[in-house]
């Protein structure tokens, strides 16, 4: 979590063509008098994201990469797709996250028969008073766990929508508003088809990023083993910090500084995905805007207090790749949508010269 992203840009490094920094110094003063985000804030950012990942990380054991996703996603006001096979985690993941933060946290079982009304809460008639009162549903919390997404049918699916993406919920011609901060941290199990109904390209959009979490290696294994076989870590898990920090966290993710050239660059990351013969739906406007907030949750993560193209390279295939709908020929050539967004990352020229300066 402390150290600065590192991976190779493919068209060279920014500030290259001009020998000039492209970016400006964590510790330049007059970058943060022009509106960066305060060295304190983020300080106060990287203790609590590193005591929230430690927390997760004793129930999700060898998989940091994954955790620091899921903190990507929560700093930038998103939701979270888990993805995979059974018995790796999924499920734990949501858990471990949503417990290490202290605030409301809800679970939903997503099951054929699971209504609308049993997510959003139903208005009963009270005889006493000769008035409907309204019965809020478990999506009135600040985490919202939602297991086997897939499960419901796609009208119960449905009712996770406006709130998703709104943070509002339309029960009864009445409309209520959602508290903050409000995350969706959805799994599902995309090898096992039978009773199941695969989220529509709406639902999949609204998900900030999606992660499949894998198997652990030999090592990381052997210690689960050793940790958790006679105890269960989820029990002793308790909160590291709370609602109103992760709000104040999220107030200073969204002053990090993004340069007009690294903006530009994420809207052409986006555009080019809709170019691509092997893809029959690209990114969305919406996609554009969850690369943007992840890019700075990723630089605040790092330390920084501006973001730079390597931090939209780390954050594009969890945000871009689930979006992505494929050609059937695409799919015959065993192309997945992974490799199509690396391939776009290859290709869109990466910004040069000084970027650093607001306009």
């Amino acid at each position: 979590m402390t150290s600065r992203i590192q991976s190779a840009s493919p068209a060279g490094t920014p500030g290259e063509a001009t020998g000039q920094p492209a970016y400006p110094a964590a510790d330049d003063p007059i970058g943060r008098q022009n509106g960066y985000a305060p060295r304190a804030s983020l300080d106060e950012l990287h203790d609590t994201a590193r005591r929230i990942a430690a927390n997760v990380e004793r129930v999700l054991v060898g998989k940091p990469e994954v955790i620091r996703i899921a903190l990507v996603t929560l700093l930038a006001e998103g939701h979270l797709l888990v993805e995979d096979v059974p018995g790796v985690g999924k499920t734990s993941l949501a858990k471990a996250l949503a417990r290490s933060i202290d605030c409301t946290v809800s679970r939903v079982q997503f099951t054929p028969d699971l209504l609308p009304s049993d997510v959003t809460g139903v208005s009963i008639y009270n005889r006493q008073t000769g008035e409907f009162e309204f019965r809020p549903g478990p999506v009135f919390a600040n985490i919202v766990v939602g297991d086997e997404i897939n499960r419901a049918s796609p009208k119960t699916q449905s009712a996770l929508l406006e709130c998703m993406e709104e943070h509002q919920v339309t029960v009864d011609t009445s409309t209520y508003t959602l508290g903050e901060p409000f995350m969706v941290i959805a799994t599902q199990n995309p090898i096992e088809m039978e009773g199941t109904y695969a989220l529509p390209e709406a639902q999949r959009d609204r998900f900030t990023a999606r992660v499949s979490i894998g198997y652990p290696d030999q090592q990381a294994e052997l210690a689960m083993v050793d940790e958790h076989s006679g105890h269960n870590p989820m029990a002793d898990l308790g909160p590291v910090s709370d609602g109103e920090t992760v709000k104040r966290l999220i107030e200073t993710v969204r002053t990090i500084h993004m340069a007009p050239e690294v903006r530009r660059y994420a809207v052409d990351l986006a555009a080019a995905t809709r170019q691509v013969p092997e893809i029959r739906l690209g990114a969305s406007p919406r996609a554009t805007l969850h690369l943007v907030r992840a890019a700075r949750a990723q630089a605040a993560l790092s330390g920084r207090e501006y973001v730079v193209p390597d931090d939209l390279h780390t954050v594009a295939v969890p945000v871009l790749a689930h979006r992505l709908v494929l050609t059937t020929e695409a799919h015959a050539a065993r192309r997945s949508a992974t490799d199509v967004v690396r391939a776009v990352l290859h290709r869109v020229p990466v910004p040069q010269g000084s970027a650093g300066t607001r306009q």
